[in-house]
């Protein structure tokens, strides 16, 4: 909508030229409203897509405020839509907000809703839908995705396609916060999420949480004509690699994500079948200790076990090689602003019976593990008490249920593996796992200076001088935080070459866990 178009009743003053001025100097564009193409030509409408996937439990739920793994996202993204959508080739670009303007500063923006998009019952989507669907990470809530709007100060309605923003503090990375999964957007008032009704291109028939979950093609045209191309679509938890492996190479199943480091070269060699892999931009991951809890409090503990994990030997012998050593932190190597200069934890049994005997811990150290956690977990940590051994210093290993595990162990136990998935910018990634008393540090790190620092940032158009800043926050979480990431994952889907559309994200497998919006059978 042309800014002249303002609702004169809001009472808002807004020049046209200072947004896109402010935008130009931001080196953001003025507008963003371009879907991504398809990678290959021709998307046909018809069939059933199968997939098998790992990433829920029985306790999975359909409230977004909830989302914690790859089949909860899978599912809201047939169902409903977000704002801001991702590209693969990592820029911001428009789902339901069909533009954005951002005046000098980052603290004042204006988002344009796209028009004549339809909720499953009807309701044409407008600006009260939006605002409710923010609002529901905000303020009294739960929900992960607070802490990466935790700046927004108010958010104005201008007109039915249109809302303005205004932050506290400025942040250039809005759009993309605003592209988290678990923002998605729902009708005005809506609260029975047993019942979706969204905008997405399908509709829910069956849902079994832990079990399996079918859609249906909603009747019509999808508003991304490209997109949507299944008639149905069935999809399956399936937690077990070997298992996932077996449904795919027996027919009964289409594609497959986190496939077996160990199995992936044979894979690969089975007629019919291809794999999708994206070099570390996979999930990270961590053993991660409550360090506002004894003994995990003591930093020099904490060392000892940063030195005392054999990386290397995880990464050849768990992984198979397809996966990269992690430093510590959840920043990958492939996004801006990684630090390359900063110093690897290399495995180091001396150092790390220095720092252990410097902490002086007579406690047990307890770690849970469970291959709910992550595909390896197990034998990540089998490996981690081996090469502790060898330091002299006992880890004793706690095997426990795959089922429930993210609801009754992670964020609980004061020791206990887990798994970060990729996000779009550094600030969204250190924001959802490192800013204090957000709902996802696993870790309870709490640093002033880094907390000081990540703000700054956020507005910092110096671009080496930002650099700076983020290489300072990777080096404080790296050497104070009760994180030991060891590896970074590379993603690895397998599918039916008859299945086309699955294009390589930068930050999750499944196509950035829309396989079943973006795919079509050739």
């Amino acid at each position: 909508m042309p800014m002249n178009d303002i609702n004169p009743e809001s009472r808002i003053i807004l020049d046209r030229r200072q947004l896109i001025t402010g935008a130009a100097a931001l080196g953001l564009s003025a507008t963003f409203g371009a879907m991504p193409a398809m990678a290959q030509s021709a998307p046909k409408k018809g069939g059933t897509l199968r997939m098998g996937v790992e990433g829920g439990s029985a306790s999975d739920s359909l409230d977004p405020r909830t989302y914690a793994d790859s089949i909860a996202i899978n599912i809201s993204l047939m169902l409903w839509n977000n704002l801001v959508e991702v590209a693969d080739n990592g820029d911001a670009t428009g789902e339901l907000f069909e533009s954005w303007e951002v005046k000098p500063g980052a603290a004042d923006w204006i988002f344009n809703i796209r028009k004549g998009i339809t909720f499953t019952s009807g309701k044409t989507l407008d600006a009260d839908d939006v605002i409710y669907s923010i609002n529901m990470h905000m303020g009294e809530t739960k929900s992960p995705a607070k802490a990466l709007l935790a700046d927004i100060k108010e958010i104005k309605k201008i007109s039915p396609t249109q809302i303005q923003i205004l932050m506290t503090n400025g942040n250039l990375d809005l759009p993309f916060n605003l592209s988290d999964y678990h923002i998605i957007v729902v009708p005005n008032g809506y609260t029975d999420f047993s019942k979706p009704d969204g905008t997405g291109a399908y509709t829910m028939e069956e849902f079994q949480p832990g079990v399996r979950a079918t859609f249906k093609r909603k009747s019509g045209t999808y508003w991304k004509p490209k997109r949507g191309n299944f008639d149905r679509v069935e999809l399956r938890y399936i937690g077990d690699a070997a298992a996932r492996t077996q449904a795919l190479v027996t027919g009964q199943v289409d594609v497959i994500n986190r496939v077996d480091p160990k199995t992936a070269g044979l894979l690969a060699k089975s007629k019919g079948i291809k794999l999708s892999r994206t070099p570390g931009a996979g999930n990270r991951f961590a053993f991660v200790a409550h360090t506002d809890t004894a003994p995990y409090s003591n930093n020099d503990l904490m060392l000892a076990l940063k030195f005392g994990i054999d990386r290397k030997k995880i990464v050849d012998n768990v992984f198979s090689g397809y996966a990269s050593i992690g430093n510590d932190h959840t920043v990958g190597a492939k996004m801006k602003y990684y630090d390359t200069k900063q110093k690897l934890h290399s495995y180091d049994p001396d150092k790390a019976k220095f720092h252990f005997k410097k902490a002086n811990i007579t406690a047990p150290i307890e770690l849970q593990v469970s291959e709910g956690a992550f595909s390896g977990a197990t034998d990540s940590g089998q490996v981690f008490q081996e090469s502790l051994s060898k330091a002299g210093i006992k880890l004793d290993l706690k095997r426990v249920s795959g089922d429930g595990y993210w609801d009754n162990v992670w964020l609980k136990a004061p020791f206990c593996a887990v798994y970060w998935g990729n996000r779009p910018t550094i600030d969204n990634q250190l924001t959802s796992t490192f800013k204090a008393n957000t709902t996802w540090n696993d870790t309870r790190f709490n640093n002033p200076e880094f907390e000081k620092l990540l703000v700054a940032a956020r507005v910092e158009l110096d671009q080496p001088k930002r650099a700076q800043m983020y290489a300072r926050c990777q080096e404080l979480i790296s050497e104070n935080s009760g994180m030991v990431c060891f590896a970074v994952q590379d993603y690895i889907d397998a599918y039916n070459t008859k299945l086309q559309g699955l294009t390589v994200s930068g930050r999750y497998d499944l196509a950035d866990d829309r396989i079943a919006e973006k795919g079509w059978f050739a």
